[in-house]
């Protein structure tokens, strides 16, 4: 194969303007107004949260706001993570068959094989960890994931190639259950960076650079060439931040439990992540899903669909909650990265199951 990906590099900027510049490109790809592209990122210091979790549960916000940490929520599923200029973030957006494979798993499957190929040139044993992680020996590396919408995917990753350890943990409010259930006592333990790998040997940025274009060459059969940022990519992502991603009310768009006196929350953990569901039932026996909303690190395509699903159930009886969740991802048939309709069902049940048992 010989597939073309142009290579652009926008330089050092803050995370929301760089999540700005992703979706940019991934629109502007929709509208073929450029073509395949693979681009390097480089961040100030920045905490996000994945496109669907809570603000507050995921952030010490009075942490990030002492030490000069901008905050940020990502246009991808998945968890909150620190990122700074210790870390080389990339991006890849192209059309859904450019590498013959369809679904969101065989793609990360196939990026994340790549990219660690391209890491192991570096002199460390990095391998792809199902479902989007980077690891050396159980210790992560690097982070990956996206989404399709429409014909197009966005998928990005990260490589830890130094890290302020003090302030992700100042930053991130890590649950000690998810670095248990990787034998580990602590999330500093869960991360590994090329520097604490490799000592006075650590490559620089752009051999790093190198090292991933060289793996995603000799795995993917595609062909790279330098190219400049166009116009309207800058255009679009100064627009984009301006207005939506860039402003504290986007970053802040999920942030606690829905208002009201009688909420449940009830969560299930698979192997896609967590989805915690928080309900408000009404009537005059709380027989029907006033609200609902949904939160966790999980990835789902396109990220719209969990605040379709969200409206989709107001008003639904609470006996034929199970049905309408299978309905709607039915009639939706989503391509989903890491969770399915019954692990939506599972977690929903959880919270009617909370408020059941209040009430007896």
């Amino acid at each position: 194969m010989n597939l073309p990906f142009r290579v652009i590099d926008v330089g050092l900027r803050t995370g929301r303007f760089n999540i700005a510049f992703d979706q940019a490109m991934l629109e502007l790809h929709q509208e073929g107004l450029i073509g395949d592209s693979l681009r390097f990122i480089h961040f100030e210091p920045v905490a996000l949260v994945g496109r669907h979790q809570g603000l507050s549960a995921e952030l010490d916000l009075e942490y990030c706001s002492a030490h000069g940490i901008q905050t940020g929520r990502r246009i991808t599923g998945g968890g909150a993570i620190y990122l700074d200029r210790g870390q080389l973030g990339w991006a890849m957006v192209f059309r859904r068959g450019t590498f013959g494979s369809v679904s969101l798993a065989e793609v990360a499957s196939l990026l994340c094989e790549a990219a660690a190929a391209g890491l192991r040139m570096l002199g460390v044993d990095a391998r792809f960890r199902p479902r989007n992680d980077i690891e050396v020996a159980g210790r992560k590396l690097g982070g990956t994931g996206g989404f399709y919408d429409g014909d197009s995917l966005l998928y990005q990753g990260t490589v830890l190639v130094d890290f302020d350890t003090a302030a992700m943990l100042g930053a991130l409010r890590v649950p000690r259950a998810k670095t248990a259930k990787h034998g580990l006592d602590s999330a500093a333990q869960r991360v590994v960076t090329l520097r604490e790998l490799l000592g006075a040997r650590t490559p620089s940025i752009q051999q790093v650079q190198d090292a991933l274009l060289e793996g995603f060459r000799s795995h993917l059969g595609a062909q790279f060439v330098q190219a400049r940022v166009t116009e309207q990519e800058m255009h679009r992502a100064r627009a984009l931040h301006d207005k939506q991603i860039g402003r504290d009310e986007f970053v802040a768009e999920i942030d606690g439990p829905p208002d009201g006196a009688e909420v449940s929350v009830g969560s299930h953990t698979g192997a896609g992540g967590t989805i915690v569901a928080y309900v408000r039932r009404e009537g005059a026996r709380g027989q029907r899903i006033g609200q609902v909303m949904i939160t966790g690190d999980f990835f789902v395509a396109p990220p719209r669909l969990v605040f379709d699903l969200e409206s989709h159930l107001r008003g639904v009886e609470v006996d034929a909650l199970d049905a309408a969740v299978a309905a709607f991802f039915a009639e939706q048939a989503p391509g989903t990265l890491s969770v399915t309709a019954a692990d939506f069902q599972h977690a929903l049940a959880a919270a009617i199951d909370t408020v059941v048992s209040a009430e007896h």
